[in-house]
């Protein structure tokens, strides 16, 4: 049988922090037992991870803004680092910066070997001063671009040259009722997520920054624009994920605090919006922005983690693609909508789930069940300030079979 790792990446640049790198825990099949496997100690602002099983590479974003003119500190960027099919040691193999500032998204082609990456941006400006053509002075302000990266695989994993770049242009309601950045939430473009679709024809990249969801047409080795979306104000979309079974799709809207459905056309790449439900309790009435979304590998039920109410909650859903409010857990309480519990995957199995509970500090471990979607809490292991959680099987040993793969 094959063995779990959980690689969970962790935050440790800004003040305060206390992980950085990637951790590597090993976990029972029954999601039980969590234990402390190995640490990878770069990328240190590992913010999003994905593998790539036909290289045995893990992928991670350096989630920082490079620090200008002649960098004193590492800048954005994404790393290789090769996954050791026994031991599931990590060893880093490469990087190539990310233009634009804070990476906080990857997806990978194994067919077209491309890997993809959201670029958020950040939320400051600079003020430039210029002249008026009646002489009077003025101020412009010109905020970080925001981005979607396409970058080459290597044969052997490395990540190879960047092939293709869109650069985001626009801006939300600003200022807007976000607390986030004193409420300069959509100043500028924030692409949060770049997600490839099932077909492996189209990336979507929900921009939360102008209300958009922008729907590319993968050809080649270019991004080549197919449909956009145009959401109501301060709706934010942030991530996307499809329903393996309907085919549907389902996305976070940050700032309304709501489940998107959504139909995404073969065909055109066009999207169109099914319903949008609240993600949090009608007895919750307080601020709330939800982060990550995810639909069970059979299909049936999506769950969405709540910064604010903190909790993790999962719809059922119907033959229509319709969500039904099922239920929720809580998880530690939120610092502030970037500090909270912002991740969480299913094992491929899909009968437990790893959540990263960022300001407990710790990776939680729950039992789904299959029916009702339930979440029963199983296990916990600590990883300081988790970030994400991406589950790879490695393959089994020679000790444990007799013999090579």
């Amino acid at each position: 049988m094959s063995r779990l790792v959980a690689y969970v990446g962790t935050y440790g640049v800004a003040p305060g922090t206390k992980g950085g790198g990637i951790y590597g825990l090993a976990v029972s099949d029954d999601g039980r037992g969590l234990t402390a496997l190995n640490h990878a100690p770069e990328p240190k602002d590992a913010g999003y991870l994905v593998h790539a099983a036909d290289t045995g590479t893990l992928y991670a974003v350096d989630e920082r803004k490079t620090d200008g003119r002649g960098p004193v500190d590492k800048p954005a960027a994404v790393h290789a680092l090769s996954v050791d099919p026994v031991s599931g040691e990590l060893t880093w193999r490469n990087a190539q910066i990310a233009p634009g500032p804070r990476p906080t998204f990857l997806d990978y082609s194994a067919e077209k070997r491309l890997l993809v990456s959201a670029n958020h941006g950040d939320f400051q400006h600079v003020e430039k001063v210029y002249r008026r053509p009646d002489g009077s002075w003025a101020v412009d302000y010109v905020y970080d671009d925001s981005t979607a990266v396409l970058f080459a695989v290597e044969d052997d994993g490395r990540v190879g040259a960047i092939e293709d770049i869109h650069i985001f242009e626009g801006h939300g309601k600003d200022p807007n009722f976000s607390p986030q950045n004193g409420g300069h939430a959509q100043s500028n473009p924030h692409a949060h997520c770049a997600v490839i679709d099932p077909s492996g024809q189209f990336v979507i990249v929900c921009d939360k920054g102008t209300d958009r969801i922008v729907v590319f047409r993968l050809v080649g080795s270019s991004l080549e624009g197919a449909s956009v979306l145009q959401m109501a104000e301060e709706v934010g979309p942030r991530h996307i994920a499809f329903d393996p079974v309907s085919g549907l799709a389902y996305a976070t809207c940050e700032f309304s605090s709501e489940l998107a459905a959504l139909r995404l056309d073969p065909a055109s790449g066009d999207l169109t919006v099914l319903e949008r439900v609240s993600t949090v309790s009608p007895a919750y009435h307080g601020p709330n922005e939800p982060a990550e979304v995810r639909v069970h590998p059979a299909g049936g039920h999506v769950y969405v983690n709540n910064r604010g109410e903190d909790t993790l909650a999962w719809f059922r859903v119907d033959a229509a693609g319709a969500l039904q409010p099922a239920g929720a857990v809580p998880l530690a309480p939120s610092i502030h909508p970037g500090l909270a519990a912002r991740s969480f995957t299913f094992a491929p199995s899909g009968r437990f789930m790893l959540v990263a509970d960022r300001p407990a500090h710790l990776v939680h471990s729950y039992a789904v069940c299959p029916d009702t979607g339930n979440l029963t809490w199983l296990a916990q292991a600590p990883v300081p300030d988790p970030a994400f959680i991406a589950l790879v099987e490695l393959g089994q040993s020679d000790n444990e079979t007799g013999e090579s793969e």
